[in-house]
């Protein structure tokens, strides 16, 4: 995907998070988002500072036009994209930075690729749960909410990931 079609996408997709966060709450155990995965699919290339930035910025939106408590996703979102390079050395190895490419599921397979959303959305998860009970939520909810919502973020992330991580010979 060219570098302008990956930024509109991932704003659309930021759009459709909004709508995801305002219109389709199912059941308080479980959150959907799909802003962990689009902060991964962001390219190799760009430095983590930056990333975090993004990702930031993407989370702060996301809360500012959403969910009502500012500061939630950007609070989970950043460590996401802090610890997006690491996640990506030890799923994929070193080839992917030293090639200077990006992933998609043809090209490096769809296991690497469920163990880096199921890593950076646990992630995700354990924090956005942690700060929103802020301690006043007892343990068995928090542990059924992020197991309940591992798997449908997941799915959702899968979805998502075929529009940022398109394989570029198609």
């Amino acid at each position: 995907m060219r570098k302008s079609g990956f930024w509109v996408a991932y704003f659309l997709l930021l759009v459709a998070q909004i709508l995801l966060s305002n219109y389709f709450l199912f059941t308080p155990y479980i959150t959907l988002s799909i802003l962990p995965v689009m902060v991964l699919c962001i390219s190799t290339r760009i430095a983590p500072y930056v990333c975090m930035l993004i990702a930031f910025g993407s989370g702060l939106m996301v809360d500012w036009l959403s969910e009502g408590v500012l500061g939630l996703n950007a609070f989970a979102l950043v460590p996401v994209a802090l610890l997006r390079n690491p996640v990506i050395h030890l799923v994929y190895g070193e080839g992917l930075f030293t090639r200077k490419e990006d992933f998609t599921v043809k090209g490096h397979g769809f296991t690497k690729v469920i163990m880096a959303i199921l890593m950076v959305q646990a992630l995700f998860l354990a924090l956005y749960i942690w700060a929103d009970g802020a301690g006043l939520r007892p343990l068995r909810f928090s542990l059924a909410r992020f197991f309940a919502s591992l798997p449908a973020g997941l799915v959702v992330s899968l979805l998502t990931l075929n529009v940022l991580a398109a394989d570029p010979h198609r």
